[in-house]
């Protein structure tokens, strides 16, 4: 019999199983444990569940949150903001098109994870040997999409509301351009588009019919970058020296993995070359109606005339 509960990162954040054997935990208790990036605490969402079996080995709650875990993530934070202004100056200064979101920093300072946005694909192995240098840790860069920067940076949409990714949304779910026309909503660009560019996610809120599944791949597999622990303490040019033997080199499944992050904005460019086209539809009809209207006045007034 295994125990488990769900346990959330992140506000909004997707939820993961955890062994919670020894522990009596209540919603909303602080745990630490350890995820795919290193230690970290989260927050229990869901209560004990007893299961006999489970398909997957389940990582197990390391200790309950105390007041140093508390401490240290303070502690951190003044080095996600160092590592984030940094990291931007190096960004200006090499003259990268890329859009820093934010850091995050695991509780153990062994990983620090950058976020970023760009339009295409980005060669940031210079930029990874500044941050090496300068940190003394594991960097990661993880290139995200628009949908993804809305819901990490927050902000209020347009219904005067928070967004509903960052509030309540743990995943995005498709969203096609046919919701808004079964709904009989204006086909406008401007007020279907959420702040983020892309289609609002409210439009499949009130949408009982059936859809295709849209293919949704704004997240990139980053490229994760490894400082070895027994050079940690040697001089920076040991370090960089180091680091540029381990530089992976690019292949062909990392250009698969860039081509997946773009069909989201594929299907996102589609659905407003649709939109624009029945705008275009509808500009002429009513210019064709107009032109019929003022022949049949023209018609009567030479009539009364005659």
């Amino acid at each position: 019999m295994i125990e488990i509960v769900g346990i959330r990162y992140k506000r909004s954040g997707k939820i993961y199983d955890f062994d919670a054997s020894g522990y009596e935990l209540n919603i909303n208790d602080k745990v630490v444990v350890e995820s795919d990036f290193g230690l970290s605490i989260g927050t229990v969402v869901k209560t004990k569940t007893i299961i006999e079996a489970y398909d997957r080995p389940l990582k197990k709650i390391i200790r309950m949150a105390t007041e140093e875990d508390f401490k240290v993530i303070e502690d951190n934070k003044k080095l996600e903001r160092e590592a984030y202004t940094f990291c931007l100056e190096r960004i200006q200064a090499r003259g990268m098109q890329m859009k820093l979101i934010c850091t995050e920093a695991t509780i153990d300072r062994k990983r620090i994870i950058f976020y970023f946005t760009a339009d295409g694909r980005i060669d940031f192995r210079e930029l990874v040997k500044d941050l090496a240098a300068q940190f003394r840790t594991r960097i990661e860069m993880r290139q995200i999409g628009v949908r993804d920067s809305a819901k990490m940076l927050g902000g209020i949409g347009l219904c005067g509301r928070e967004f509903c990714c960052s509030s309540f949304l743990s995943s995005f779910e498709p969203v096609a351009i046919k919701m808004a026309k079964d709904q009989e909503l204006v086909l406008n660009v401007a007020k279907l588009s959420g702040v983020c560019g892309r289609l609002m996610c409210c439009l499949r809120y009130e949408f009982d019919g059936d859809i295709k599944e849209i293919p949704l791949e704004d997240e990139v597999v980053p490229i994760e970058l490894d400082i070895p622990n027994d050079i940690k303490d040697e001089p920076i040019t040991a370090i960089l020296s180091s680091i540029n033997k381990e530089l992976p080199e690019e292949d062909d499944n990392e250009n698969n993995k860039e081509d997946l992050s773009c069909k989201q904005d594929e299907i996102d460019m589609e659905t407003t070359d649709e939109i624009n086209e029945i705008e275009i539809n509808e500009v002429k009809n009513k210019e064709s109606r107009d032109k019929k209207i003022e022949k049949r006045h023209f018609k009567k007034r030479r009539h009364h005339r005659i």
